[in-house]
């Protein structure tokens, strides 16, 4: 199962962006999105280190809200097997 994780870009230089989500930032190449127009505080999917796709604020907080009641589900599940 692939994993792609929503961010927010906060730096571009060329064909690489400083992407930030929850806190944490990462360098992410932007080299798939070469044809599109990028630009600082737009929302990409982010899959081991690319940027696959651009999306709205709303498709991210979207995304992160199913993500959040997954993690929180696998908590509950790691919590009754103790």
């Amino acid at each position: 199962m692939c994993l792609g994780i929503p961010m927010q870009i906060i730096a571009i230089n060329g064909f690489n962006a400083r992407c930030a989500a929850k806190g944490i930032e990462r360098e992410v190449s932007l080299f798939m999105l070469q044809h599109e127009p990028i630009a600082i505080g737009d929302f990409v999917m982010v899959h081991v280190g690319y940027a696959l796709q651009k999306m709205t604020s709303q498709e991210a907080q979207s995304t992160w809200e199913l993500l959040d009641e997954m993690l929180a589900l696998e908590s509950e599940m790691t919590s009754s097997r103790a």
